[in-house]
């Protein structure tokens, strides 16, 4: 079936909420930027602006494949350890599926809408999908490759081997064949295809084997599908180190599951459906009950990708294609085994030497000899996640609040957490000593859905108050709010704001930042958006805080601009941005006006980005740079000026005016700026900022290894200098800074 061709009832033609033809432009929000200032003395002349190209920003999608193939290039890389590469190969293949399941279905349902795709100019659904398909095919077979021809090959040398059952001794078979028939083989459900019997539906992700039969004596053809089960290991120890894909052993038995009938051939195929949740929530009343109706029907969306092993058969590819429905440019060919997100198990393994060393995260953040509560009331904290324990100052925080008697309200968002959350447990330990709990759950966060009902419900059932937020809206930002009556009795409130999940395991895997303060401002601030979240409130007025979706796009790009007028008045002036994304127009805008009016712009960005670097008389002034490594780059940092003192104020002027950074839970996309409840918080604390900002400059600087990208669109690796020696890599370069005892204040500790 051709794209043209795709039946609209597939993936339906809902409205385009990534595109708002309302939104106004970066010259609309940025007076600043067209401000005549001919005849203000202040202000020396300057020539308009030139008007910016139509084709000035970079394709997403295309952008998202690159940030996979970085990932790629890691497992690729000699100098990383081999059980590192592998898993680097697995959190490829798992980044690759949700591609599939969220931003490919995005792009088929653009596609039989009519609707442009966003941030792509005039390119219409159909060019870019074809375009995505055709980069996700190469990299899917580069990945492909990488395990059969390179890692696995590596593995062996280091005594680990993931065989084929061929590969196996006679022994080895017998063991397995003993396994099959007590583990494997009560679980299975062979599905014959026949007039009786239709095609029957394939779950997204499950591995699969379709199977060629025969009758004997007539030689009637049969098709049967074998579904492998999901709840049994990946791949199946044989030896020590010694392991076997799970298909491969259903593969040698399926004799037994189809007695007396004559197997003709057999092929693993795998597909991956549409996983975005659509819930009415105007007409839903109990949106609980409604997220696990919508996770039920999450099964049967429409196929996106089907995946087959390279030698199938053309008869049994084309019976595949027909029956799900899927685009042929959306199969992939590739040598088994399918499936390497199960390469997670292998990287586990205990072999110290093909591992990164072991890393222990400082607990020097806080005292440990001292109430939390008395740190807070001499100081701000700043924590730098992983290199700063979660469990002895964010975890510690919500324990201590929960046992403290002087605690009387603790107020928390949780967008994600994990299975057995020390959080949730000190939550429903705070509700059940009397003190009043809220908890502002995501019950939408993708991919976790089924694990917030059940601590909504846990929550819910321990006398928390639990709150859902906006209708239409995540609520992803990242606050934590604890009311103490002190020893004279008035009221304090302490808080974290972070730019990370509530998640101690991914605390460990995930380079966050978190402000831990007792300031009254931020405070108060805190309370007016708790207020916001659970009652509705219309309050604005923040001090310490930018909040989405009212005013955190506003509040960004505003700053920006005063960075541009502050340049075209011959003032210091730079931006320095670290995120996740940065795809909104209408910031990438004002980051181009920024660069014209002379502001040196450094952006920090871990995946997407539209924008284009360098490229004379629009961003000139612009550099990007990426950084993926043991941990996962998640902190967002957004930095304005240069940080140092204006040595010639205007009169009354603050000689800080324009040095501000802020960090937060927001990146700088639709989503986040839209559709998202986000906080940053403005750092105070001037050993902070100075922290931050050297952080960026860090990532920035020439001598650390990164990830350029150039006015094309291209990422090019510097991981060498000119004589070919590696180039500072910045999370070990943090690891041995914590071992060393510096604080996250930039200060010497212990």
């Amino acid at each position: 079936m051709s794209v043209s061709e795709t039946p609209i009832a597939r993936y339906g033609a809902p409205p385009d909420p990534d595109r708002d033809s309302t939104q106004p432009s970066a010259a609309q929000q940025c007076p600043t930027d067209h401000t005549d200032h001919t005849d203000d003395p202040g202000h020396p002349r300057q020539p308009e602006h030139p008007e910016l190209p139509a084709d000035r920003y970079l394709d997403r999608e295309h952008s998202w494949v690159q940030f996979n193939q970085r990932v790629l290039e890691l497992a690729e890389d000699a100098r990383v350890p081999l059980l590192e590469r592998v898993r680097f190969l697995a959190i490829f293949a798992s980044n690759l599926d949700e591609f599939f399941m969220v931003r490919v279905a995005g792009l088929m349902r653009r596609m039989v809408a009519g609707f442009p795709v966003e941030g792509a100019g005039t390119q219409m659904a159909v060019h870019v999908l074809k375009n995505t398909l055709a980069g996700a095919g190469e990299l899917t077979k580069r990945h492909a490759a990488d395990f059969t021809d390179l890692i696995q090959p590596m593995l062996a040398e280091h005594g680990v081997e993931i065989l084929r059952w061929k590969e196996l001794s006679q022994t080895e078979r017998n063991d397995l064949t003993d396994l099959f028939n007590s583990r494997i083989y009560p679980v299975l459900t062979p599905l014959v295809v026949d007039p009786a019997h239709p095609f029957p539906f394939i779950s997204g992700l499950s591995l699969n084997l379709a199977v060629t039969l025969a009758e004997p004596g007539t030689g009637a053809p049969m098709f049967a599908r074998v579904k492998v089960p999901p709840n049994l290991s990946r791949f199946l120890r044989v030896g020590r180190y010694r392991y076997v894909p799970i298909e491969d052993v259903i593969a040698a038995h399926l004799n037994e599951l189809f007695g007396g009938m004559d197997i003709v051939e057999h092929f693993v195929f795998r597909v991956t459906r549409v996983r975005e949740l659509e819930v009415d929530e105007d007409a839903t009343q109990n949106l609980l009950q409604a997220m696990e109706r919508e996770l039920v029907k999450r099964r049967f969306e429409p196929a996106v990708r089907l995946e087959v092993e390279r030698d199938i058969s053309d008869d049994v590819l084309c019976r595949l294609v027909k029956e799900l429905g899927v685009e042929e440019m959306a199969v992939f060919k590739v040598p088994g085994p399918l499936d390497l997100t199960g390469l997670d198990a292998i990287a586990d393994l205990p072999v110290g030497e093909l591992r990164y060393p072991t890393f222990v995260p400082s607990t020097r953040a806080v005292p440990t000899d001292a109430s939390i509560f008395a740190t807070l009331n001499e100081r701000d904290v700043l924590v730098h996640h992983p290199y700063d324990s979660f469990t002895t100052t964010v975890e510690r925080l919500v324990e201590e609040a929960a046992a403290d008697p002087r605690v009387l309200a603790i107020k928390q968002t949780l967008y994600r957490t994990s299975g057995e959350s020390p959080i949730v447990d000190a939550l429903v330990d705070a509700a059940e000593a009397g003190k009043q709990v809220v908890v502002v759950v995501e019950i939408k966060a993708r991919f976790d859905e089924r694990a917030n009902i059940t601590w909504a419900r846990t929550l819910e059932e321990a006398g928390c108050h639990v709150v859902y937020g906006f209708v239409g809206k995540k609520t992803h930002a990242k606050v934590m709010l604890i009311v103490r009556e002190e020893a004279d009795g008035s009221l304090r409130r302490y808080c974290h704001i972070g730019t990370g999940n509530y998640h101690p395991t991914t605390a460990r895997l995930y380079e966050d930042f978190g402000l831990l303060t007792a300031d009254a401002t931020v405070g108060e601030d805190v309370t007016d958006l708790f207020n916001h979240l659970t009652g509705y409130s219309r309050k604005n007025g923040y001090r310490r805080l930018l909040v989405a979706p009212e005013a955190l796009r506003a509040g960004i790009v505003g700053r920006v601009c005063r960075q541009a007028a502050r340049a075209r008045a011959g003032k210091s002036a730079k931006i320095a941005f670290k995120c996740n994304a940065l795809l909104d127009e209408v910031v990438v805008d004002a980051l181009y006006r920024a660069s014209q009016a002379g502001v040196p712009v450094d952006l920090w960005v871990r995946g997407m980005c539209a924008l284009k670097p360098g490229v004379p008389g629009m961003s000139d002034n612009i550099r990007v740079r990426s950084v993926v490594g043991r941990f996962l780059e998640h902190s967002r940092i957004y930095a304005f000026g240069a940080g140092e003192p204006d040595p010639d104020p205007e009169p009354g002027e603050d000689p800080q005016a324009g040095n501000e950074v802020w960090i937060g839970s927001a990146d700088m996309m639709h989503r986040n700026l839209d559709r998202r409840v986000e906080a940053l918080v403005q750092v105070a604390d001037p050993a902070h900022c100075t922290r931050l900002r050297e952080l960026i400059a860090l990532g920035m600087d020439d001598a650390t290894s990164s990830w350029w990208l150039d006015g094309d669109g291209n990422w090019t690796r510097h991981a060498l200098d000119a004589a070919g020696v590696a180039l500072r890599d910045v999370q070990e370069h943090l690891i041995r800074e914590k071992i060393r005892g510096r604080g996250a204040d930039g200060k010497q500790t212990g």
